[in-house]
């Protein structure tokens, strides 16, 4: 299932603005900018897409795995169950 309608606009302009960020690094490099200045932007990038990812994951979760978990078929389930355990130990 897609990211639901409520939370694509919301979603695509975060990442609108992340991708704009991202174009205003590459600039800093090119201009042979502070190194100090591009990690604090790097940083607030990375912290975008984290915070991109959290939505993500709440969409994930509140469709997705609920929908397979409601459904009553154990492996579809299971299967959910695996991937969003997969899915948390990539970030811890």
């Amino acid at each position: 299932m897609p990211v639901r309608d409520a939370d694509r606009d919301d979603i695509t302009d975060r990442l609108s603005r992340i991708e704009g960020q991202i174009r205003g690094l590459k600039r800093m490099v090119e201009d042979d900018r502070y190194c100090g200045d591009i990690l604090d932007q790097i940083h607030s990038v990375q912290q975008a897409l984290k915070s991109v990812g959290r939505a993500i994951t709440r969409n994930h979760l509140e469709t997705c795995v609920t929908d397979a978990i409601r459904s009553g078929d154990e492996q579809a389930a299971q299967e959910s169950y695996d991937e969003i355990i997969g899915l948390l130990e990539k970030e811890l």
